[in-house]
């Protein structure tokens, strides 16, 4: 196995890791308030609001990754990534009070925020002339962690208690951490073969990095809170008892790894269309399908779930290839950092939003419903985006750099 894949299968890893992590309380929060209602309560909202903290720390940590990076090097905070993240997922099993959860959820999450914006450079850069299927191939791994969470957490909770659905994946990723810190440092930048980076027109550039921006803004809030809310979803409008957690874990698998799929065939259409070809579509699907879960029951709920995980994960793949193609190396951790941090502060929103609504209504309907509405930025940001057929012959960038000086 060469140094390039060893690399590509460590970062995928990671972004594997990340989802996962971040997703356990969605499910384990399930077993909590029935396992032990005297420590956590027994409703639902102020139990998934725990998160908070996480997805605070999470996002305001993106942020300084990119200049860290100059400083520490990838290899240094990638390794941290690993054996940081894994020691907080043991801690948080073993707390003994809301308190020291969140406080262990917070840890989890400083550490998890270095994935994103040094993860995706690295597969920016590992992904050549093909980097729409790289991002897709990467995608679908981050989307088996959101995906893989509710499953083997309710499992796990059912069958061990939840403690055991932190301290599990915990133990994991350290070893991998262990593994990842035996590797050589790595700069895709300097592989045989690897092409200069297109001089781009500065306006749009400065285009393309607005609407990543005004999409970091809600898209971020719109992926988090529909991966939380999901299990507790399928919970009220498909399996309606708690003893069902096993059941309502695969289902909500069942359509999560629908957005996997997505992703995967969005990053090789990519490769072949415009970013906004692709773009479009999948903002179109979003705000009528949430709008839908908003009032839908039975097992209806299942595939339009589906759909809507489809066009959220592949918004994502699509996304992420923008900032490959329109900035380049040198700048691109730095604005990764920029844009994950403004993505993960509207996520950490997500917790809040989802417990707060569920106990002033009672169930999730008017929480689609605001997600519905921020999905139509989205519509509007891929509306805006810049359609340019040099996207996918970049030797033509040249024919307009001249008259943009």
């Amino acid at each position: 196995m060469s140094a390039v894949t060893r690399q590509v299968v460590f970062i995928n890893a990671a972004h594997t890791i990340t989802h996962y992590a971040l997703l356990v309380l969605a499910t384990a929060s399930l077993a909590m308030v029935y396992q032990q209602p005297d420590l956590f309560g027994a409703d639902y909202g102020p139990v998934i609001t725990i998160g908070t903290g996480m997805f605070v720390v999470y996002g305001m940590l993106a942020l300084p990754m990119g200049w860290l990076q100059a400083r520490l090097g990838r290899k240094a905070l990638m390794t941290s990534f690993f054996l940081g993240a894994g020691l907080f997922m043991i801690l948080a099993g073993l707390c003994t009070s809301p308190l020291l959860l969140g406080l262990c959820l917070g840890g989890m999450g400083a550490f998890l925020a270095i994935y994103h914006p040094i993860g995706t450079a690295i597969i920016a850069e590992c992904g050549g002339d093909r980097v729409g299927r790289a991002m897709g191939i990467n995608g679908a791994f981050g989307n088996i962690g959101v995906a893989l969470a509710p499953l083997v957490t309710g499992v796990i909770a059912a069958q061990f208690g939840w403690r055991w659905a932190f301290i599990t994946p915990g133990v994991l990723c350290m070893a991998i951490g262990v593994l990842y810190a035996r590797e050589p440092a790595f700069d895709g930048t300097r592989l045989p073969g690897a092409k200069p980076f297109p001089v781009i027109p500065a306006p749009i550039v400065r285009r393309a990095v607005v609407v990543l921006l005004a999409l970091g803004a809600t898209s971020g809030l719109v992926f988090n809170a529909f991966t939380l809310l999901l299990p507790k979803l399928i919970e009220e409008r498909v399996a309606t008892s708690p003893d069902l957690l096993p059941m309502i874990a695969f289902l909500a698998f069942a359509a999560t790894i629908c957005g996997g799929i997505t992703q995967f065939t969005v990053g090789s259409m990519i490769d072949r269309r415009t970013l906004k070809g692709v773009f479009m579509p999948l903002a179109m699907m979003l705000v009528p399908g949430l709008l839908l879960l908003s009032f839908l029951d039975g097992w209806l709920v299942l595939p339009v779930s589906a759909m809507v995980a489809a066009a959220i994960f592949g918004q994502v793949t699509v996304n992420e290839t923008m900032m490959a193609r329109y900035i380049a190396p040198p700048l691109r951790a730095k604005l990764y950092s920029i844009r994950f941090t403004i993505g993960f502060l509207g996520a950490s929103l997500a917790s809040p939003l989802i417990g707060t609504l569920h106990q002033w209504t009672g169930s999730l309907a008017m929480t689609l419903v605001v997600l519905g509405c921020l999905g139509m930025i989205t519509l509007v940001c891929a509306l805006a985006f810049p359609n340019r057929e040099e996207e996918l012959k970049p030797e033509l960038w040249a024919r307009l750099a001249a008259p943009a000086e």
